[in-house]
């Protein structure tokens, strides 16, 4: 009977520290785990945060559950008004903190960082990776950054992921859109991956509608097989970090890596993250033989062949039908 008491007592000694909170006042905390940190070293991390009491029964409940070598890394949402029990099965599914942040088409890096910050994912310092020159070989990324590289799409990332792994998912999902047969294409055309993505990115910055992304590419292939300047506008704002800012005619003449009014041919990398619709447009630009185009101010363009015929629709649409004798320049936009 001494035998069966003890047992007993034990029994719901057990089931109480198990399933009962270590505290009735819950205070929710964001509790770290470290990578490569001992299951015993968890245990007294909850400790030190106040979320058990006593470490014992969560090591025996580990070492039974053959649960001690598996606790995934990261932050996770924990209070004391948990139990045991309810502790131990939050660390042994591994349910961290997760994030989702949505990447929108023609997002560039200081956007993108800008939303990873507001998840904790990255800050200043750790962002600079995106720049680091042996980080985008370890990628094979012949361009000066990851501008571009970041496919814009809907992800969740855990807290506490380290921004080397947030950019090669992104940099892998850029690479799972732009596939073997886009590939293929751009063998056809000579171009590198580098070359597709960044005039992908200027389709991106300068097209509203899907229909008129091929007709954009086309414009900038065709001035590419002439030996024309490109004179994209957006890649104006870019050199000058003047991003939704109205250019001025000194700002085109301003020497810049990415001024493709001063520069021949494309900038050294993307000035954004295009989607796949722009992607595709720079491999198949349509069958025309425009060279400029202009905004509508609607969202559109018009198109033309020769300067003469741009410089009316220039008049037209962007000075109110008033020649008012300036330079135009040639301008697309």
């Amino acid at each position: 009977m001494v035998i069966l008491g003890f047992s007993l007592t034990m029994i719901l000694f057990v089931c109480l520290s198990l399933f009962l909170p270590s505290s009735l006042r819950g205070s929710w905390k964001e509790v770290r785990i470290p990578k490569g940190a001992t299951y015993r070293e968890v245990v007294n991390i909850l400790k030190d945060h106040g979320i058990i009491k006593r470490g014992f029964p969560l090591l025996l409940l580990g070492r039974l559950t053959m649960n001690d070598r598996k606790i995934r890394a990261g932050y996770y949402h924990l209070s004391t008004s948990m139990s045991l029990w309810s502790v131990f099965d939050t660390l042994r599914k591994g349910k961290v903190i997760q994030c989702t942040i949505t990447i929108p088409p023609g997002s560039t890096l200081d956007t993108i960082k800008l939303r990873l910050k507001e998840c904790g994912l990255v800050d200043d310092d750790s962002f600079q990776i995106a720049y680091n020159r042996e980080f985008l070989d370890s990628l094979n990324i012949d361009a000066p950054s990851l501008e571009g590289y970041l496919y814009p799409d809907t992800y969740t990332f855990p807290k506490g992921i380290e921004p080397k792994d947030i950019f090669r998912i992104m940099v892998q999902r850029m690479r799972e859109k732009f596939d073997e047969s886009l590939r293929e294409r751009a063998e056809e055309l000579g171009m590198t991956e580098n070359e597709v993505l960044t005039l992908a990115s200027i389709v991106e910055k300068e097209a509203m509608y899907d229909r008129e992304r091929p007709l954009i590419s086309a414009v900038y292939h065709n001035r590419l097989k002439r030996g024309m300047k490109l004179k994209a506008d957006p890649t104006v704002l870019y050199g000058l970090k003047k991003d939704g800012r109205r250019i001025g005619y000194r700002d085109l003449r301003r020497p810049t890596p990415y001024n493709t009014y001063v520069i021949n041919g494309l900038p050294p990398g993307p000035i954004a993250s295009p989607s796949i619709e722009s992607i595709r447009a720079a491999l198949y630009p349509a069958d025309v033989d425009y060279l400029f185009f202009v905004s509508k101010n609607d969202g559109t363009h018009y198109f033309s062949r020769t300067g003469e015929e741009h410089e009316r629709a220039v008049i037209r649409y962007q000075l109110g039908g008033n020649d008012t004798g300036r330079d135009l320049e040639g301008r697309q936009d």
